[in-house]
C-alpha cells in the first residue's frame, strides 16, 4: 500500500473513532500505536515510550499547570467583578460604550486567562444581564460576548498556543508574542465597528444616563481595583520579555502573584481553592494525554514518509501552489470547527499540517497565528460552533438560538478579514517576537 493510502486509511480510521464518542486522545494514541505495530511489527513498541520521554522531558510543559491555575484563581475568585465595574462607569457614557467595555474586559481576561471558556462564563453572567438591563440590542451584545471571549486562545499566555508549541516543537514565548499584535488588533477592529454601529443606531447601545453620577475618586478606586488582573500579567510578563527569568519561571510568578491577589482581596476561600486545584489537575492530564497521542501519531506519519507524499501529492500530481494549499488547510479548519474543539483539531491534523506547513516553505510561529485564528472563526461558524452552544447554555431565555446564529455575522466578517491581513502581511504576528528575541 503507498504512503498516501496508509496516510488517508490512518485518518479514516481516527475520524470513525471519534464519530463514535471515543475520546480524543484515545482515538488518536489507539490509531497510532495500531499502525506502528501493523508497520514495523515489535519494534513500534519503541514509538509510544518515545513520545512518553520526549513529553517528559519538555521543560516548558510546567508551565501548563501555572497558567491555568492562575486563570481559574482570577475567575473563581471574582477578580473580574471589578474589572468589569471599571469599564462601567469609565465607559458607559458613550453610545455602544458598555459592548466596547465588554471587549477591554474579555481581553484583560484573556490576558489572565487563556482559555476563551473562562472568558465566555465571565462575559455571559458579568457583562450580558447588566448591558441588557442597559437597553443594548440582544444581538448584538450576544456577538461582542462571543466574539470577545473568543481571544482567549490568542491573546497570551494562551493555553492553545502551548498545546501549538509542545505539538510543533516552536518556542512557546515567540508563539505568545506573535499573538499580540493580531489579538489587540482584532480586539480595536471589533471597537471600530461597535462604535460606528452605535454612532449610526444609538438605539443599539444606549449610553447611560447615571454615569455622571460616580465620583471622580469613586472611578480612581475602580480603575486601581480593575487593572489588579493586569498587574498580575505585568508581574509575569515583563521578566520574561526582559530575559531575567525563564518561561516556566514567569509562569510560577503569575500562578503566585493571582493566589496572594485573591487572598489579600479575601476572595479565596477553601471551596474556591479546592476548585481551582480540581479543575487545573483535570485540564493538565487531559492536555498531557492529548500531546502524548499527538507525538506518538506524529511520530508514526514521520517513519512513513506521508509528510513528502502528500506534498507531492498536492504541489505535483495536483499541481497547487503553496497559498492555494495553505488556504485549503485554513478552510479544513473551519470545516472542523462545526463539529469539534480547538484541541481536538489540532492534534488531528497537527501531524499531517504542521510538517507539510514546514516543507512549503512557510514560518511555523506565523502559522501558529494562522491556526488560531482560524479556530477563532470555527467556534463560531453555525451549525455547530463551540462557542454557539456555550452561549446557548449560559444566555437568558429570552436569547434564542437563531438570535445567537445571527449575532455572530458581522464580527466572523472581521475575524475573516483579519486573518487576510495577516496572511497578506505576516510581520504583523512576526514583528514583536523577532524584536525580543533579536534582542
Amino acid at each position: 500500500m503507498s504512503q498516501e493510502y496508509i496516510a488517508i486509511f490512518m485518518f479514516a480510521s481516527m475520524m470513525l473513532m471519534l464519530l463514535t464518542g471515543q475520546r480524543v486522545f484515545g482515538a488518536i494514541g489507539a490509531v497510532g500505536a495500531i499502525a506502528a505495530l501493523a508497520l514495523w511489527g515489535t519494534g513500534g513498541y519503541d514509538i509510544p515510550f518515545a513520545a512518553a520521554m520526549k513529553l517528559m522531558k519538555w521543560y516548558p510543559l510546567l508551565t501548563l499547570p501555572m497558567f491555568i491555575f492562575m486563570g481559574y484563581v482570577l475567575s473563581e475568585s471574582r477578580l473580574a467583578d471589578d474589572l468589569y465595574r471599571m469599564f462601567h462607569v469609565w465607559m458607559g457614557s458613550l453610545n455602544g460604550g458598555l459592548a466596547i467595555g465588554t471587549i477591554g474586559l474579555m481581553v484583560l481576561v484573556s490576558a489572565m486567562n487563556g482559555l476563551s471558556v473562562a472568558g465566555m462564563a465571565i462575559g455571559a453572567t458579568i457583562a450580558l444581564p447588566e448591558l441588557l438591563r442597559r437597553g443594548y440590542d440582544k444581538i448584538m451584545v450576544t456577538g461582542v460576548i462571543q466574539a470577545g471571549s473568543s481571544l482567549g486562545i490568542l491573546v497570551p499566555p494562551s493555553v492553545v498556543l502551548v498545546l501549538y508549541a509542545m505539538i510543533a516543537r516552536q518556542p512557546v514565548g515567540q508563539l505568545w508574542l506573535a499573538g499580540v499584535v493580531p489579538g489587540l488588533m482584532m480586539a480595536g477592529l471589533f471597537i471600530l465597528y461597535i462604535w460606528l454601529r452605535c454612532r449610526i443606531q444609538p438605539e443599539l447601545g444606549p449610553a447611560m444616563e447615571d454615569a455622571h453620577e460616580v465620583s471622580r475618586s469613586e472611578k480612581l478606586r475602580l480603575l486601581g481595583a480593575g487593572l489588579l488582573p493586569l498587574a498580575i500579567f505585568a508581574a509575569m510578563m515583563v521578566p520574561f520579555v526582559n530575559g531575567w527569568t525563564s518561561l516556566v519561571e514567569s509562569s510560577a510568578i503569575g500562578a503566585l502573584a493571582a493566589l496572594v491577589a485573591s487572598v489579600l482581596k479575601r476572595r479565596m476561600t477553601w471551596k474556591v481553592f479546592k476548585i481551582c486545584t480540581r479543575q487545573t489537575m483535570a485540564i493538565s492530564c487531559m492536555f498531557m494525554w492529548i500531546i502524548l497521542a499527538a507525538l506518538g501519531f506524529g511520530a508514526v506519519f514521520d517513519g512513513l514518509g506521508a509528510v513528502r507524499a502528500i506534498d507531492n501529492l498536492f504541489t505535483e500530481k495536483m499541481g497547487l501552489d503553496p497559498w492555494t494549499i495553505l488556504i485549503l488547510m485554513q478552510l479544513s479548519f473551519i470545516l472542523m470547527g462545526t463539529f469539534l474543539d480547538d484541541t481536538a483539531m489540532l492534534v488531528i491534523v497537527a501531524p499531517l499540517y504542521v510538517p507539510l506547513v514546514k516543507v512549503l516553505g512557510f514560518d511555523l510561529i506565523w502559522y501558529g497565528v494562522l491556526y488560531t485564528i482560524t479556530t477563532q472563526i470555527a467556534y463560531m461558524t453555525p451549525p455547530f460552533g463551540y462557542n454557539l452552544f456555550l452561549m446557548r447554555a449560559m444566555a437568558p431565555p429570552e436569547i434564542g438560538l437563531m438570535d445567537i446564529y445571527r449575532s455572530i455575522v458581522p464580527f466572523v466578517i472581521i475575524m475573516v478579514v483579519a486573518l487576510g491581513i495577516i496572511m497578506m502581511f505576516p510581520q504583523i504576528a512576526l514583528w514583536l517576537p523577532q524584536y525580543v528575541y533579536g534582542n
